[in-house]
């Protein structure tokens, strides 16, 4: 094991352990080489490390913290890999949403509340002025984003918006090149949510997997 990624599992034991927790500030750079037996330029990249993936805070002049370990935060370095796909990669990126949505839309019909129906419903509404192909692709966007949050599981809930980005381009472009794919995304979006509604787990799951297998499959015949 190279030296910095040993320095990286200590502190990552030491945040496991309890030893240090979110907004904990971290000892001394020569207190802490001494105790976990580092160099203190293994201890140092360790900690640039952690910093890109948004574990650790250094702020200069003061020390380095543990952030808050949220979701949002830890997910910021899968979202920045997301950004940088190339046009084959989208298809990779649609068989991930078309494993962890139809779960997540199981999850939000088992307790949907009235407030996220309410925005659904909301959401609905307003695809009644949909203008254009960039218009519904915000409405999907907010959508599915939506039932995402209400599955309660905020990892999640991130995960899947950390690739919402890199998929915007092939929406629009189904939107524009193939017929009928605006009333299709709206009338599925609407069977989606009524099985939400009813609480109808099982058909949710599935109404969710057939809609991002479509996009899916178009894309791949697309390509």
């Amino acid at each position: 094991m190279a030296v910095t990624d040993e320095a990286i599992q200590k502190i990552r034991e030491m945040i496991t352990s309890g030893d240090l927790g979110p907004g904990d500030r971290l000892p001394p750079e020569k207190e802490l080489s001494e105790r976990l037996g580092l160099s203190r330029n293994s201890l140092r990249e360790a900690v640039k490390a952690l910093e890109v993936i948004r574990v650790l805070d250094v702020r200069r002049g003061d020390g380095t913290y543990v952030t808050s370990l949220e979701p949002r935060l830890l997910l910021e370095a899968m979202s920045f890999v997301v950004d940088l796909h190339t046009d084959r990669s989208v298809l990779e990126i649609f068989g991930v949403r078309r494993i962890l949505e139809p779960a997540a839309a199981a999850l939000a019909a088992r307790q949907l509340s009235p407030e996220t129906s309410a925005r659904l419903e909301h959401l609905m509404d307003e695809t009644d002025a949909v203008a254009g192909v960039e218009d519904l692709v915000e409405h999907d966007l907010e959508f599915h984003q939506a039932i995402v949050e209400a599955s309660g599981n905020e990892y999640l809930s991130r995960l899947v918006e950390s690739m919402s980005s890199a998929t915007v381009r092939a929406r629009i472009w189904r939107g524009i090149t193939q017929q009928g794919a605006t009333d299709r995304t709206i009338a599925e979006h609407r069977g989606i949510l009524d099985a939400l509604q009813r609480g109808d787990s099982r058909l949710a799951e599935a109404l969710m997997l057939t809609h991002i297998a479509g996009i899916e499959a178009w894309l791949r015949d697309a390509s």
